[in-house]
């Protein structure tokens, strides 16, 4: 396992989420699975989408809430730059942020990089199996964050505690059930230390 090859979510019904993802502008960037498990509040992760100017933030978050997101945190400048928090109607958080806080061009619904940001209890428990798995850490805080080199156009996997992710993104940190999250990848079926399960690619992933 040294990388993600795709993000499957799992939804109650996969028509009308395959119809918000397109609205939103995502779908090429998520799978999706039927499944009823339960679940409530918090499911530990975020999906983000960086984005190189305000504008291009708008654009999504835009599209969004018109397919029927809910707004979990406006969208706003702040210290670190321009972006806003929405959940769309699967329960699944979606993020949208710029480092820039001006626009340089006309909006435009194109993003940086896709980057999946896992809740984690143990941060050194959490990144331990990972590195053991063949990722390499790119980035470190300590016990806070954690992030593992990606290749170009791959989706970025970081780790951060769960309690401050949950308050990132505008929710409570409670939460139990299932994460609604599978990850695929090349190495055997597994989950991590926080329970988020992976499977090998070729077994749910487009040849």
């Amino acid at each position: 396992m040294n990388s993600i090859a795709s993000v499957i979510l799992e939804v109650a019904d996969v028509e009308a989420a395959d119809r918000f993802y397109t609205a939103f502008g995502v779908a090429d960037l998520v799978e999706l699975r039927a499944s009823d498990a339960p679940t409530s509040g918090f499911r530990g992760f975020s999906l983000s989408l960086t984005v190189s100017q305000p504008a291009n933030a708008d654009a999504f978050l835009d599209a969004a809430i018109a397919a029927g997101a809910t707004v979990l945190k406006p969208a706003a400048k702040s210290f670190w730059g321009y972006g806003g928090v929405v959940q769309a109607p699967d329960g699944t958080v979606w993020k949208v942020a710029s480092s820039a806080k001006k626009n340089t061009a006309p909006a435009a619904r194109e993003f940086d990089d896709f980057v999946l940001l896992l809740g984690v209890a143990d941060m050194v428990a959490t990144k331990r199996f990972y590195t053991e798995r063949g990722l390499t850490v790119a980035k470190s805080f300590g016990r806070k964050y954690a992030e593992f080199a990606t290749d170009s156009g791959a989706v970025k996997l970081a780790l951060y505690g769960r309690r401050a992710l949950a308050k990132d993104v505008g929710l409570p940190d409670d939460g139990t059930g299932s994460h609604h999250l599978v990850l695929t990848g090349p190495a055997a079926p597994t989950s991590d230390p926080d329970g988020f399960a992976w499977e090998t690619a070729s077994l749910t992933s487009a040849p």
